[in-house]
Order: structure tokens, then C-alpha cells, then sequence
């Protein structure tokens, strides 16, 4: 294949990378920004994508984000691509704190008391469900009994939890996002055509500059 790489990463290196990215998170997170401020749309276009991909991050759907992101975008009549670039906001580094604050927001929602272990190891009962989801599954074409114990204690104190309590901090957090980008936009898409109308200027001035000193002199 043409786009194949010549040399495959390892599997650890891949995992390594998608945890802390070659130049750090600071890096990759200036290179999301130059590229959301560089998209071909209007401000608020690119803002609504970007609030639907902030938003997306405080749902439970992890490995579905990039879908919800872009149908939410969609809805909203947002740049589809800001809004993948924006479930960025997600990252190994968030994860932990998005997930407690969407976890303690819906278990006061529902008027449930939040377990402290709950707390603790709400990444380890997402491991937990896929595993158990993925034996079942195994179990129904074999025929075998089906145990969704950890699939139901999964839905009761994560799933559900975190899918309601996600509303409110993240409305809260992808308007921010939203109020923050529109300003930033403009100015730099103002700022970018401005230069380029600049340059566009200087190569018109320089020409006609070529076209006079080449013009015969007559006496």
C-alpha cells in the first residue's frame, strides 16, 4: 500500500504515543488549535463544532466519540471536523476528572449516594463490561449460560450515572468553549486574510515594478 508505513510501530509504542504524544500534550494541543482556527467556515460554524465535540467527551460513549461528536454537529448545523478535533478536550489526561465530575453530578441527580470505590474505579468497571460483554457474546454463538452481573452492576453505578450526570458540566464546559472560540476565530481569520491581502499587494506591486524597468525607453 502507498500510505503504509515502512517500518510498523509496535503495539506498546502506539499505546505509549495515544497516552503522552511524542512532543507532549502541549504540543498536540496547539497543533488541534492551529488547525480548528485554520478550518474554511465561519466562527460560529466552527464554534458549534467545537462545543458538540466538548460536549461529547462527558458522555460515557468512549471509542464511539468521533460518531457522537459528528451527529450532534450535524444537528447543530456545526463544522463537522472542529467538532472531531474537539473531543481532543478528552484525553488521557482528563479523562479521570471529567469521569468523577459527571459520575458525583449524576449520582446527586438521581439522589443516589456515590460509593467511594466507585470512585476509585470507575475505569477498571468499564474494563470489567467490555470483558464481560465480549464473553457473552462468545457464550450466545456456543450456546453456554450468560452471567451480566458485571454489565448490570456497570450500567447501575457507572453507565447510567455518568450519561445523565455528563449533561450539565458538559453544557457548562463546551459553552465556555463556544463564547472563547467565536472572538479567537475571527480575529485570527481577520488577521490571516489581512496578511494575505498584504502579500497579494506586494507580488502586484513588485510585478508592475518588473513590468516597468522591462518597458523600452524612448527618447
Amino acid at each position: 500500500m502507498v500510505f503504509k508505513r515502512r517500518d510498523p510501530k509496535p503495539f506498546l509504542r502506539a499505546v505509549l504515543e495515544f497516552l503522552w504524544p511524542r512532543g507532549g500534550w502541549g504540543r498536540a494541543f496547539q497543533y488541534v488549535k492551529h488547525r480548528v482556527r485554520r478550518l474554511p467556515d465561519r466562527p460560529e460554524k466552527i464554534a458549534r463544532g467545537i462545543w458538540a465535540g466538548v460536549f461529547t467527551t462527558f458522555t460515557p460513549f468512549y471509542g464511539l466519540h468521533f460518531f457522537v461528536a459528528a451527529i450532534i454537529a450535524t444537528a447543530m448545523r456545526g463544522n463537522i471536523v472542529a467538532s472531531l478535533m474537539a473531543t481532543f478536550f478528552g484525553n488521557p489526561l482528563t479523562y479521570v476528572p471529567i469521569g468523577v465530575v459527571s459520575l458525583q453530578t449524576g449520582h446527586w441527580l438521581l439522589g443516589a449516594e456515590m460509593k467511594e470505590e466507585t470512585e476509585r474505579s470507575f475505569g477498571g468497571k468499564f474494563v470489567d463490561a467490555g470483558s464481560d460483554l465480549w464473553q457473552n457474546l462468545k457464550h450466545v454463538l456456543i450456546g453456554e449460560p450468560r452471567d451480566w452481573t458485571k454489565l448490570s452492576i456497570f450500567y447501575d453505578e457507572i453507565f447510567f450515572p455518568y450519561l445523565i450526570g455528563g449533561i450539565i458540566p458538559g453544557i457548562i464546559a463546551a459553552t465556555i468553549c463556544y463564547y472563547v472560540s467565536v472572538p479567537v476565530i475571527r480575529a485570527y481569520q481577520k488577521r490571516r486574510r489581512g496578511a494575505i491581502k498584504a502579500k497579494f499587494e506586494a507580488l502586484k506591486a513588485k510585478a508592475a515594478s518588473k513590468a516597468a524597468a522591462a518597458k523600452p525607453k524612448t527618447d
